[in-house]
This record gives C-alpha cells, structure tokens and sequence, in this order.
C-alpha cells in the first residue's frame, strides 16, 4: 500500500513527535509498504514563535497541492495521514478537501495547555481551534486513554485509539552503565519548555543526583535558577540507552503529555519510572501504577520517586516488552481509510496503485 504521511514535526527536530513518526515509517517499510512523505525540508521555512529550534514551512500551499497531486497522478495513495496541525498539515487538509480525498489525522501534542501557559489564552479556545481542524479526518488517532477521554469531553469525532511503541533493540539496558554522579541518580529527558511542568521535579527534595538532559526555550532560566541540577543538553539518540540505563529513577513530571514517550525508553532500558497519575503515565506505567508495572504514579512526586527506587530493573523492562513497534504500525494501517471514496481496498496489505480510480 501507498502512504502519504504528512507531518510539520520530522528530523532534525529532536523530540517524541518525530521520534514516533520515524520508528512509524520505518515500521510500515518493514511491513511491505511505501510511505511517501512531506515534510519541512524542501520547504521555505521559518523560526516557530517560542520554540526557535523548531522550523516550520512557510505558505506550502500551492507546494503541498502540487505534491499530493503529483502522488496521485504517477501511482496513486492508498491512504492519507495527516500527524500534525501545522502549516503542512493544514494545507494538506484543505487541498484534500478540496479534491473530496479522505484522509486521517492524529493528536500528537495538546497545544490548548502550551498555548494557555505561554499566551494566557483560555484552553476552551485553543480545544475549539483544534476541533475544527480534526473536524473532518475520517479518524482522530489518539495515543492514551486518558486523552481519548479529554478530547472526546471537547466534542472531537471520531476517535481511534492508537497506542506508541519503543525500539526494543535500541532501548535496552546496559550493563555497567554510570554517570559518575553521587547515588541514587534521578534522571529525566525532554524538552525544556513551558508544558514540561520540570519544576515539579527540580524543586523535589531528593537524595543522590539529579540530571537533565535537553534543551529547550526555558533552558537559560532554569539552568541559572536550579544551578545544584546537572544539565547535559542535547546527545546523540544512541548514546540515550546508556544514559537510561544509569539512572536509578526516570523522573517524569508532566501533566499535560498525550503519551510520554521517553518514560518507555527508560523502563525499556530496566530504568523504573515515577509520575503523575495523569493521562499519559497511565497508559505507559498502567493504571496500577504501584510497582508492579515499572513504575509509581502518586500525585506526591517526591513519593513516586523514592518508591520507584525499590522496584527491580527486570520488572520495568518486562512493562517495555509489551510496546513494541509491529503491533503498534499494525493498529495504525487498521485505522487508515482509502484516499479515494469507493476504492476496495484492504489497508493491512500492500495494494496495487489507484492510478485508475483517480484518472
């Protein structure tokens, strides 16, 4: 089957979005079948307001057209995916309306939160911006239960559960790991920016280390008020399995993630994890959240963190085991719908081309 996979977040933006679609497209590719892309590059682009690191496609429109059209015209799409709400997403969503292709799309990030903390702005408007542009998908992929609920409280239609998965082989513990820092090593990995709710963690008062590796809009402030953190920045995403692995405890303070994607990098690499009992970890760590999945979740994170210290390695790797990616891509080709209206096609098999219904 034939693919399109539209997406604002792509390489080499570092960050869940990116990570998710990457291990996607690749786990699609090993399924047998070809995944077109448009992304930023090749594009104009500019700086996104708040986020400098992230560049995004200035005025696609009449580019992104040309290319779907393009796919069309020189061996047909199967199925259109649109990933984000971006300037390529909706410009691809307007140019699919405009042709009458069905397409799906995903909820990857809740923005209405960022844009209520950076700019005040009521989170009931920014919910009421995105439904509209989810309006019309054929399917609203949504990573955790938790979210489902949320959006589906906000009036969004129709919803297609659609869990993440992790590389088990890149994500696995390694023996020996170290940091070289005092024990026990409280770590966590993200972006540090406005939605990451980090102070939750840097203001815990903890025994050993605590380590941060990221950047992000917030890092100058935070770097110079909690100067006793080891801050790390940016490292290459293979060295990462060391760095889980090191660690005594993955620290995971978000209340406002659709997923939380490095929490399965950690318990992949037998690292424990101790969070918020909110959407999001309670997907990753399973609703018990008590030990027995990998993780703690308890609305005292202090709590969640010294708790998670007394769960075995194995028993966070064995909670991994179960996200892995070809289950994950295979749910994913479930929810997809045939680009073109009629077409019989079956989208858990590679197809032949629909260069025939689209003329």
């Amino acid at each position: 089957m034939r693919i399109l996979l539209v997406t604002d977040a792509w390489k080499p933006q570092v960050n869940g979005v990116v990570t998710t679609l990457v291990e996607l497209q690749q786990g699609l590719t090993a399924l047998g079948h070809e995944v077109l892309m448009i992304e930023p590059s090749g594009f104009r682009r500019f700086a996104c307001p708040g986020y400098r690191e992230i560049e995004l496609a200035w005025r696609p429109g009449r580019e992104v057209a040309r290319r779907i059209d393009a796919a069309l015209r020189d061996g047909g799409i199967d199925a259109i995916h649109i990933a984000t709400e971006g300037p390529l997403g909706g410009a691809a969503r307007a140019h699919c309306l405009k042709r009458s292709l069905a397409f799906t799309t995903a909820f990857h990030t809740r923005f209405p939160e960022i844009l209520a903390r950076a700019l005040h702005l009521p989170e009931r408007w920014g919910y009421a911006w995105f439904r509209r542009f989810h309006a019309k998908s054929s399917g609203i992929m949504v990573p955790a239960s938790g979210m489902f609920d949320i959006l589906q409280g906000h009036g969004f239609t129709p919803l297609r559960r659609w869990s993440h998965g992790v590389d088990l082989g890149l994500f696995e513990p390694v023996p020996g790991a170290d940091l070289g820092l005092p024990r026990p090593v409280f770590l966590h990995v993200g972006r540090l920016s406005y939605e990451k709710n980090l102070e939750a963690f840097l203001d815990l008062d903890l025994p050993g280390s605590k380590i941060v590796y990221g950047v992000g809009p917030l890092q100058e402030r935070l770097q110079r008020e909690y100067p006793q953190v080891h801050w790390r920045g940016v490292v290459d995403r293979t060295e990462l399995a060391r760095i889980y692995s090191a660690a005594d405890v993955f620290v995971f303070p978000g209340r406002s993630e659709t997923f939380g994607l490095v929490m399965l990098e950690a318990l992949a690499c037998g690292t424990p994890v101790a969070a918020y009992p909110v959407a999001g970890p309670l997907d990753v760590v399973a609703p018990q959240g008590d030990g027995r999945d990998g993780g703690v979740l308890h609305d005292d994170l202090r709590t969640a963190a010294l708790q998670a210290l007394e769960i075995p390695r194995d028993r966070a790797r064995e909670r991994a085991l179960q996200f892995g990616w070809e289950p994950v891509c295979r749910e994913f080709l479930g929810h997809l719908v045939p680009a073109v209206r009629g077409a019989d096609i079956d989208v858990t098999k590679p197809t032949q081309n629909l260069h025939k219904l689209v003329g």
